[in-house]
C-alpha cells in the first residue's frame, strides 16, 4: 500500500477477490495474503488495516457462502465431482460433531488446516440451516482474517523491511500450518488407538 487511494482500493478489490477464489478453490494460500497485505499496510498506511481485514474477512464469507451453497444444493454428487468429498466416514464424525457443538466446530473450522471444508459439506449436506450458518460464518470468517492480521503484523514488527516482513509473516503462516497438522494427526492417531484399544 503506497497511500495512494486507487491503488489501495484495487489492492483491498484484488485481496478480497483472491480470498474468495482460494476459499471455493483451495488452491491459493489465503491466510498468506491477508498477512501480507497486513505487513504493507502497516507499513505505508495503517489505516488500510481496517480495509485489509474487511476485504479478507469479505472474501473468505463469500467464498464459504458460495461452498455452503454448493453442498447445500447440489448435495454430494456436486461436492465428489469439485473434489470437495474425498472421504465419507470423516464426514460422518464431523456431522455428529457439528450436531453437538455447532457453533464451536463452525468456529474453529477456519482455524484448524484443512478443517474449513469437511465441516462446510458437513452442514451443507445435514441441511444445516442457512440463516443460522451465515450468522455463524460471518463471525468465523472474521475472526480467521484477524488471525492472519495478526500473523502479519508480527511480521512487520520483527523486521524493518516490508520484503522481510511479507516473507517473515509467510514463513509464520507455513509453520503454523505444519504444527497444526501435525498435532492434528497425532490426536487421531491417539484417538484410532484408544478405539483400538477399548475393542
Amino acid at each position: 500500500m503506497t497511500g495512494n487511494a486507487d491503488f489501495d482500493l484495487w489492492y483491498l478489490f484484488a485481496l478480497g477477490g483472491a480470498v474468495l477464489i482460494g476459499a471455493v478453490l483451495p488452491v491459493l494460500p489465503t491466510g498468506a495474503a491477508v498477512s501480507a497485505g497486513a505487513v504493507l499496510a502497516s507499513h505505508s498506511n495503517p489505516i488500510g488495516l481496517v480495509g485489509v481485514l474487511i476485504a479478507g474477512a469479505g472474501g473468505a464469507y463469500v467464498g464459504d457462502l458460495i461452498v455452503y451453497a454448493g453442498c447445500r444444493f447440489g448435495g454430494e454428487k456436486l461436492a465428489k465431482r469439485v473434489g470437495w468429498l474425498r472421504d465419507n466416514a470423516k464426514l460422518d464424525a464431523l456431522r455428529d460433531r457439528l450436531s453437538e457443538h455447532e457453533i464451536g466446530v463452525l468456529l474453529t473450522s477456519r482455524l484448524v488446516p484443512g478443517g474449513r471444508v469437511p465441516v462446510l459439506l458437513a452442514a451443507g449436506l445435514a441441511g444445516y440451516r442457512w440463516e443460522r450458518f451465515a450468522l455463524v460464518d460471518l463471525a468465523a470468517s472474521s475472526l480467521w482474517a484477524a488471525v492472519y492480521m495478526a500473523i502479519g503484523l508480527l511480521g512487520y514488527v520483527l523486521f524493518p523491511e516490508p520484503w522481510q516482513g511479507i516473507v517473515a509473516a509467510i514463513v509464520l503462516v507455513v509453520l503454523t500450518t505444519v504444527v497444526s497438522s501435525l498435532i492434528q494427526k497425532a490426536r487421531h492417531k491417539h484417538a484410532a488407538a484408544a478405539v483400538s484399544e477399548a475393542e
